[in-house]
């Protein structure tokens, strides 16, 4: 199922008009369309309004202005159990006092008319979900005897056993544990791809979004800053912002200035940005952009090294460096004088991003 938004705006009303406080803008004119079958990833910082379009979406909350598309439909007006929605919530909302097969079948026993469906044809739809999450040996157990990863795929097989037309995901994984994450993660995207279904996943955390989704949109305080796949995303940001919130470890960001079509760091010229005008620059190198050189332009104080198996993290300053601290991976076959207090770096171009000063939008170089 398409999903298409239009313009789509939330307005909460200031609590305090009389001291003068202005309305939030929760999501300003958000324009985007939900490709049939993927899923999306909406990502950014809390309170950027990722959360506030999934409600949308849902119907939980109405937009002050746009329109939602399911399809060819209009849903913007219709009440969530009329859009054939699945909404999985960061807390799981299981019902407590109900078993793991009471709560899958909750959702089928409240359809009506031509939807209703027989207590066979209930059953064994909801032992088709639980086994698709792979819980169908826990139908018997109540949410107090289960674990949190446990508790999140019968939250995920109650909202699936509808086959709804949309899967909407809040911040599922938020209350698991590391490994945990890992693998539910990893479950979310195959029990999508198996069903097929339309899903929304929203996140802060970049390294989620990149790992499952086909697209993620990068929001910030209501803004779409960014759209496309997550690995376009991360090799060619908009600006500064998008560049700093995706990679892991975070790229590195420095002050600089453009002069000659070359790009200086103090006194020194550390790379050649052929059709940029002279100004000042921020620019930001991601961490796998640095590479050991001995006669190397860019010079940082050595702070320490990190041995990380096939890949070595070096710590350094730089009295430019916007960044408390620049880290840079190199491979571990490449050899480090640690007894030094400097290292010498040349730099991958591609993997070097320019920024205006004030709009902090990207500068593209040749």
């Amino acid at each position: 199922m398409k999903v298409e938004l239009q313009n789509l705006t939330k307005i909460f009303p200031s609590r305090n008009k009389k001291k003068g406080e202005p309305d939030v803008v929760a999501v300003n004119d958000f324009t985007f369309t939900i490709p049939d079958g993927k899923l999306v990833g909406l990502l950014g910082p809390s309170g950027c309004g990722k959360s506030t379009t999934l409600y949308m979406i849902s119907g939980l909350q109405q937009p002050t202005s746009g329109r939602i598309f399911f399809g060819d439909e209009d849903v913007t007006d219709l009440s969530p159990v009329n859009r054939g929605i699945g909404l999985v919530f960061q807390n799981y909302a299981l019902y407590p006092h109900m078993t793991v097969k009471q709560n899958i079948l909750f959702p089928l026993q409240n359809l009506k008319g031509a939807d209703k469906m027989t207590k066979e044809q209930m059953l064994q739809r909801a032992y088709e979900a639980a086994r698709l999450v792979q819980i169908d040996e826990l139908m018997d157990r109540k949410p107090s005897e289960l674990s949190g990863g446990q508790q999140q795929r019968v939250a995920i097989a109650r909202a699936i056993v509808k086959m709804p037309r949309v899967l909407l995901l809040d911040e599922p994984l938020s209350n698991l544990d590391a490994r945990l994450r890992l693998q539910t993660r990893e479950e979310i995207r195959r029990i999508q791809k198996e069903t097929g279904i339309t899903t929304v996943f929203v996140t802060h955390d970049q390294e989620e979004a990149m790992s499952i989704s086909d697209l993620i949109v990068v929001m910030k305080l209501g803004v779409v800053q960014q759209v496309g796949k997550p690995q376009d995303i991360y090799d060619d940001p908009t600006n500064l912002f998008v560049a700093k919130f995706l990679g892991t470890p975070p790229i590195n960001v420095f002050q600089g200035e453009v002069i000659g079509e070359k790009l200086y760091v103090g006194e020194n010229a550390i790379l050649d940005v052929k059709g940029v005008e002279d100004q000042p620059v921020t620019f930001a190198i991601r961490p796998e952009g640095f590479e050991l050189n001995e006669n190397g332009p860019l010079v940082c104080e050595l702070s320490n090294v990190e041995v990380m198996g096939r890949d070595v993290s070096i710590i350094s300053r730089h009295a430019n460096a916007v960044s408390p601290i620049i880290r840079s991976i190199i491979n571990a076959d490449n050899k480090l004088d640690v007894s030094s207090t400097t290292v010498r770096y040349s730099l991958k171009p591609h993997k070097v991003f320019l920024f205006n000063a004030q709009t902090e939008e990207r500068i593209y170089f040749n």
